[in-house]
């Protein structure tokens, strides 16, 4: 039965799928002609946001008890100002002696048994996110020197359509920081200053804000394109 409906392609489509000058195949999103993509409408994720990739060990980089452990805390702020109580935080990090736990890394990996160096933490508590692990040591930069000891960060969240990339830096690494290559290339310290965390009484602390807001005094955490 033919629907008024139907787009004459397909009405017009050959049933058995043969290939016809002229005709498209049922199906097989075969072209005849140039591919033309219509405008479409912008989309945003949320405002009822649950990315339930979590799990209960995610937050630990390292697992509870290892010698020297510390947490990175913080909280994430949206452009009003306000702490997003649903977002997701994802750790990448090298271990103390500047060792990736990945078999890529060329030097042999990491050497702290047990230490996997990803991690994974949604906001609790209206937007609190809190990572167990290990400072990272100082890693190459690939030109012969070395970056100050980090952690990649990426953050999800509502309104995102895809992660936004950051790093947290140490404020007691002040002399690496400053040769780091990555800080050295932000425009000011203001910048700089989005992303190195601050001591606390059980590791270190640095909020993420995903825009500024004038209002409040808060300024956009920097993040990169990767």
């Amino acid at each position: 039965m033919s629907s008024p409906h139907i787009s004459p392609l397909v009405q017009a489509a050959n049933e058995e799928n043969d290939r016809v000058p002229g005709i498209p195949r049922r199906g097989s999103g075969f072209l005849d002609g140039p591919l033309r993509l219509a405008t479409t409408p912008s989309a945003t994720v949320g405002p009822y946001l649950a990315i339930g990739l979590t799990w209960p060990d995610g937050p630990y980089a390292a697992a509870e008890g290892t010698e020297g452990a510390i947490w990175l805390r913080g909280r994430v702020f949206d452009g009003r100002g306000d702490l997003v109580p649903d977002a997701m935080i994802e750790t990448w990090q090298a271990d103390p002696d500047g060792r990736f736990a990945h078999p890529d890394d060329p030097r042999g990996g990491q050497t702290v048994p047990g230490f996997r160096g990803f991690a994974r933490s949604d906001t609790v508590d209206g937007g609190q996110y809190a990572v167990h692990t290990l400072k990272p040591g100082p890693v190459p930069d690939g030109e012969g020197g070395l970056q100050a000891p980090h952690v990649d960060v990426s953050v999800f969240a509502r309104g995102l359509l895809d992660r936004v990339v950051t790093r947290i830096y140490f404020a007691d690494e002040a002399e690496a920081n400053a040769a780091d290559p990555v800080l050295a290339s932000l425009p000011d310290d203001e910048s700089r200053g989005t992303l190195v965390a601050q001591r606390s009484e059980d590791g270190y602390v640095l909020d993420i804000h995903l825009q500024d807001c004038t209002d409040k005094g808060m300024v956009e955490t920097v993040f990169f394109a990767v």
